[in-house]
């Protein structure tokens, strides 16, 4: 029996360890019937749930029932049946870029298809707007152009810093990359667009989407982002003032 299949399943696997329908490795005409046994489960204490979908065996210690560390717990809301629907963007992700050393109490998760809120425990986070669909392949380029889209919002770190370090970052892109930061900079707002064009051209780098990047702003439109001329060369080449 089904119910049974996954009784074993959760026997096996460790203690905190958070699952979903598509590890069950079963067929998506037996979800309901999977569904039906889970809340079962659910009911006799075996699991928990983390949220649609997504449970996990609670493990037991001295101090009381433990929820899965604060990484597995989160793995649960970025990824949906196996495939990743949000990322970490904000100041937490501005301080692994080596944008800013501070820490933020509470993330930010952009995500396209839904709004994704957390008040559990430690893990506490707030949902932003991702500005396309995203993947395992793209979803750390989208975190790139964030910070391009906040330059001027990022904690503890000056304009011209910030310029500076986004610089080192998108020079060390390779060919790919470059080509996938032109794409989806098209999806984002003018600023955007604008910023990632001029420094693409400051550092000499040629690709066909630069002019269409070009093409996509309004030449009569400008952008006051605080950037200096000795920091930017080419920026009043992209409407930057």
């Amino acid at each position: 029996m089904l119910a049974t299949d996954i009784r074993k399943y959760i026997n096996k696997i460790p203690e905190g360890k958070t699952f979903g329908y598509l590890d069950l490795g079963i067929a998506r005409e037996n979800y309901l019937t999977a569904a039906k046994a889970l809340e079962r489960f659910r009911k006799e204490g075996l699991i928990k749930r983390v949220s649609k979908g997504v449970f996990y065996k609670p493990k037991l210690s001295v101090f009381g029932e433990l929820e899965p560390e604060y990484n597995e717990l989160l793995q649960a809301y970025l990824f949906e049946n196996g495939k990743r629907i949000a990322y970490i963007t904000g100041t937490s992700l501005f301080n692994q870029l080596g944008l800013t050393t501070q820490m933020a109490f509470k993330i930010k998760i952009a995500s396209r298809k839904k709004r994704i809120f957390i008040n559990r425990g430690a893990l506490k986070a707030g949902a932003a707007k991702s500005y396309a669909e995203i993947t395992d392949g793209n979803f750390q380029i989208l975190g790139l152009l964030d910070a391009f889209k906040d330059i001027k919002k990022i904690p503890d770190c000056s304009i011209a810093q910030a310029v500076r370090r986004l610089q080192a970052i998108v020079r060390s892109l390779d060919e790919k990359q470059t080509d996938e930061l032109l794409k989806y900079a098209l999806m984002y707002p003018p600023r955007v667009r604008a910023l990632v064009g001029a420094f693409l051209e400051s550092l000499g780098i040629e690709n066909q989407r630069l002019d269409k990047l070009k093409n996509s702003l309004n030449p009569l439109s400008t952008f006051e982002l605080g950037i200096k001329e000795k920091e930017l060369p080419t920026k009043s080449n992209w409407y930057i003032v």
